[in-house]
């Protein structure tokens, strides 16, 4: 990567390719902040009818196993219909296992005893073997691929502003330079204590704030005093494809720090663009991984894998409740390493991105052989218009769904990203000149940002 520092121990290890993301159209979930941040994550349970102790469990009939409570949404949703995947909120979790040990044993010493019959005891077969692993396409085991990635993994707590938040980071050198989102140290902008917890271990570490990037929700931090850390290796995000096969790890819900949650899934979508945030903030991402690999609060800034255990993604957001009611199942998203790639040289150097709100208008992915082979375009590189949202510059200047943007003033545009990454750098009201490719034509047009919708 061009843009890795000299610094022996900051060097990132990748295998990545040059950029080229997706294949597929572009939808635009809202997505909220519930459960991240400051607000209140701890998980919901709803109460059935009867009670056990201090739990409530449903029961059926005659039926004396207690049930279970469902799967904890309310703290993960996130209105209007994206939450982030996040980590955030401490999760003043205490979940209650019910153990049925005694219950077991009970039933385990009637099968193994006489009956009062007199008849002989029950023989029970019995075997030592361990189960057998999970293989991914690459035919390596996921409990392997859990063993190489987890030493890179660390649980990230953030205290600051009146909040305490949690998250996942990677760490991407040996001189403990750690990834996350940005959403996951937030609360220590402008005066907080991030701390982490590598894989492992209950030791938390004091860390340090080096660079952060609200606009594509990507943060760098540095584990004070670490050296000879095992980093992650980047993969190939441009080579995805729909039905590939991915790992997700995390502090899923801050269950236990150094103990990460696993998930397995694939590739559901790529090129996807997602609304994330707060009543307060929001920013739009585009370009995005979508994967039905579990993905909760907590597993924001923690990896997404590909089937060998090389970092193709940074987890979230997810889906949670839509703006009509509507509850979204099996929906997360991730920010390609190709983009993270393109901005570590200026977190690195510790630069903060101001976001400005400037807004041109379209949902974009960037071009990829096979986008291009179905649809004929006449160039290989480029941003894809994939919609134009009604009543913004890019509409009022007669930009249309199918052109390819390949520059931006005087700047080149190869991806989706560099279109974020020039607009990031403007204001409302300002005037850019779009270079596009209209079928087999070459056009310059006008076009004044506009502000970013709220979400």
């Amino acid at each position: 990567m061009s843009d890795t520092p000299s610094d022996s121990t900051d060097e990132i290890s990748s295998n990545t390719t040059p950029e080229i993301p997706n294949t597929h159209d572009a939808a635009t979930p809202s997505l909220d902040r519930s459960g991240l941040g400051a607000e209140s994550t701890t998980p919901s349970w709803s109460r059935p009818p009867e009670v056990v102790g201090d739990e409530s469990f449903a029961t059926s009939g005659n039926d004396h196993y207690p049930t279970p409570p469902p799967s904890a949404h309310g703290a993960d949703e996130v209105a209007p219909g994206t939450s982030r995947g996040k980590s955030r909120a401490l999760w003043s979790t205490r979940i209650s296992l019910l153990l049925v040990a005694a219950l077991v044993g009970g039933l385990a010493g009637h099968f193994a005893s006489p009956a009062s019959s007199g008849t002989s005891a029950l023989s029970i077969n019995v075997v030592g073997a361990a189960p057998g692993a999970a293989l991914l396409p690459s035919g390596m085991s996921i409990p392997k691929l859990v063993v190489k990635v987890l030493p890179s993994i660390v649980s990230i707590d953030v205290i600051g502003q009146g909040s305490e938040d949690q998250g996942t980071g990677m760490i991407i050198t040996k001189g403990g330079l750690v990834l996350t989102n940005n959403h996951v140290i937030a609360a220590a902008v402008g005066g907080g204590t991030i701390t982490v917890t590598r894989s492992g271990s209950t030791k938390s570490e004091p860390a340090t704030l080096v660079g952060t990037n609200p606009i594509d929700d990507v943060a760098l931090i540095r584990i004070d005093g670490a050296k000879g850390l095992p980093a992650v290796t980047f993969g190939n995000s441009n080579a995805l494809e729909a039905g590939d096969a991915v790992v997700a790890i995390g502090n899923a819900l801050g269950l236990a720090a150094g103990t990460p949650t696993v998930t397995q899934g694939i590739v559901s979508a790529l090129g996807r663009t997602v609304t994330a945030g707060t009543s307060t903030a929001s920013e739009t991402l585009n370009n995005m991984i979508q994967t039905d690999a579990a993905i909760n609060p907590g597993n924001s800034g923690g990896p997404l894998l590909d089937s060998s255990g090389d970092v193709i993604g940074m987890n979230t957001a997810v889906a949670g409740t839509l703006a009509d009611g509507e509850t979204t199942q099996n929906i997360g998203f991730a920010i390609p390493v190709a983009t993270i790639e393109s901005l570590l040289a200026s977190l690195k150097a510790g630069e903060s991105v101001v976001n400005h709100g400037a807004f041109i208008g379209v949902e974009i992915e960037s071009m990829t052989p096979s986008l291009q082979a179905q649809y004929g375009f006449s160039v290989s590189s480029g941003a894809v218009i994939t919609s134009i949202i009604s009543g913004t510059g890019a509409a009022a200047a007669g930009l249309q769904q199918g052109d390819i943007i390949v520059g931006i003033n005087k700047t080149s545009i190869s991806g989706a990203q560099d279109v974020s990454s020039v607009i990031s750098s403007l204001k409302p009201g300002d005037q850019i000149t779009v270079n596009i490719v209209r079928g087999t034509k070459h056009l310059s047009i006008k076009v004044t940002l506009g502000h970013e919708p709220a979400s």
